[in-house]
């Protein structure tokens, strides 16, 4: 799972290849936290501002977001909260500094951010959908993520008890390819995290 991570830095889209996105957004993201998102553009990928926590058009209230920033790939497709955004290929990246999970040391949980490396940003994989809540447009995005009981970086976060659970990485040259795919295509994408980050606690995580 993941609830909690570092939206990329404006004045470091370049990196990405991309221009500055036009719209202010919190540094840290949270549950139905407004968050910086890339989609499906004519040639290449365009900004998108989406809450943190995919709220089905169905929905009456934000706050059902706040269940449903996590989608599981192996039930993605007939959940309902996301088989409509899933089966409609609404799919994201959302370019991140770093992510945050929990270890547990001594029954206590730890907080740790995951960054790359070299401290680049990186793209997550994700859903979106759009919704209409009190009269107002909502677009709202759901991360996708794999089970990592057996991965040697990310089976180490969570509760000792629980399923380990990775998000997705999606690398540089498959970026346009994920944000052009077909639900049945995408399975291709579900990526493990690669050997190229670190782990380090919360409080002791320099700012890039």
């Amino acid at each position: 799972m993941c609830a909690n991570f570092e939206a990329i830095k404006r004045n470091r889209a370049f990196l990405l290849g991309l221009s500055e996105p036009q719209f202010q957004y919190p540094d840290h993201i949270y549950p139905l936290y407004d968050a910086p998102i890339l989609i499906h553009g004519a040639d290449r990928p365009e900004w998108d501002l989406a809450k943190f926590g995919l709220i089905p058009s169905w929905a009456k209230e934000l706050k059902y977001g706040r269940h449903t920033y996590n989608a599981r790939t192996e039930t993605v497709s007939n959940k309902p909260s996301f088989r409509h955004a899933w089966h409609k290929n609404q799919f994201a990246l959302v370019p991140v500094e770093a992510i945050y999970e929990p270890q547990y040391i001594d029954g206590k949980p730890h907080w740790y951010a995951i960054f790359r490396k070299d401290e680049l940003p990186f793209t997550l994989a994700a859903i979106y959908e759009n919704a209409v809540i009190e009269n107002k447009h909502v677009r709202s995005m759901s991360l996708l993520t794999i089970n990592a009981d057996h991965h040697p970086f990310m089976r180490q976060f969570h509760t000792p008890k629980d399923e380990k659970r990775s998000v997705i990485v999606i690398p540089e040259n498959a970026r346009m390819d994920w944000l052009n795919c077909k639900y049945d295509e995408a399975n291709q994408f579900f990526f493990e995290m690669q050997d190229e980050y670190l782990a380090v606690p919360k409080n002791r995580a320099a700012t890039t």
